[in-house]
């Protein structure tokens, strides 16, 4: 199908149903480019939290449909792919979860919202990576905490706290793939260069950047910062936005450990979306979002707390 006519039926259907499109980031520039509100994942919780449109459309991943059907039970919620998953929230799986809280009986639990709606329904506190160490510092010292499922994040975190956390053993794919040989060679020729990057990354990494932080925390740290040239070391979908914002500034995408096509971390879930889905899901009113009654009024009490903290 023609761009030109997707792109004009896109914005008549979301006219006519009275539809908003929330996109992360991370995908296409196509997709990007006719959204309604472009965010991370706590910009986007609370985007949708406010929202007065009748239909949702979320260009993401599953899990963060599943968060905007949480906050919005009487609006509809579709998603241009159903098969748009995570590797942080299919780490995670609730059973695995659920012995894992019983063995620390005692511990509260603080997930990162990259994961399911059942794993959210187990947390006393839901977090993103732009607020994760304002959550953790909310809680008392003596208190005990388990974090889920980013262990890279958790041992970020632990750090940046100096407090105890019970990690759970999980990773993004897309933020393990840089590699430090690559990425110290490219600094070596941009000497000037300062690094960000996102706290999903493995330590080796976290150790070389200049910033770190959640995915607007990086946008606004490049967009004030007075150098010249950054190496971004977080999901390369970043990058439109941040061009258009700083157009004289050189940005340098933190190269992977795998030769692909890009030399950069791409989510490969995230780009499962695409303008001919989006408006098919727009059109079709499916895949719908359906979250059962129960588990949605448990899932959202967490995801309530961190909204008031943050």
């Amino acid at each position: 199908m023609n761009k030109n006519f997707l792109v004009q039926e896109i914005i008549r259907l979301k006219k006519e149903k009275n539809a908003v499109i929330l996109a992360h980031y991370y995908q296409d520039e196509e997709i990007q480019e006719i959204a309604d509100f472009i965010g991370d994942s706590l910009e986007l919780a609370k985007k949708a939290q406010n929202t007065n449109a009748d239909i949702i459309v979320f260009a993401g991943v599953h899990f963060m449909a599943e968060t905007a059907k949480i906050l919005n039970p009487n609006k509809k919620v579709v998603l241009p792919d159903w098969n748009a998953g995570c590797s942080l929230a299919d780490g995670c799986p609730p059973e695995d979860f659920k012995l894992f809280k019983e063995q620390h009986p005692d511990h509260i639990v603080v997930t990162y919202i990259n994961c399911s709606a059942q794993i959210k329904a187990m947390s006393d506190l839901v977090c993103t990576s732009a607020n994760a160490k304002k959550i953790i510092e909310s809680i008392p010292a003596e208190q005990k905490i388990i974090f889920a499922p980013d262990e890279n994040l958790g041992k970020y975190l632990q750090k940046e706290t100096k407090r105890e956390l019970v990690l759970w053993k999980g990773s993004c794919v897309v933020h393990e793939a840089f590699s430090l040989d690559k990425l110290i060679e490219i600094y070596n020729k941009n000497p000037t260069a300062k690094i960000a990057a996102h706290p999903e990354s493995e330590d080796h990494i976290l150790k070389a950047a200049h910033y770190i932080g959640s995915t607007s925390g990086i946008i606004n740290f490049i967009k004030t910062d007075p150098a010249a040239v950054f190496i971004v070391a977080t999901e390369a979908g970043i990058l439109h936005e941040l061009t258009k914002a700083v157009p004289d500034k050189t940005l340098i995408p933190a190269p992977t450990t795998e030769d692909n096509s890009c030399a950069c971390s791409e989510c490969a879930y995230m780009k499962m979306n695409t303008l001919e889905k989006l408006y098919s899901c727009l059109k079709n009113e499916r895949p719908e979002m359906l979250v059962a009654e129960e588990l949605r009024t448990e899932a959202l009490k967490p995801i309530k707390k961190m909204l008031e903290l943050s």
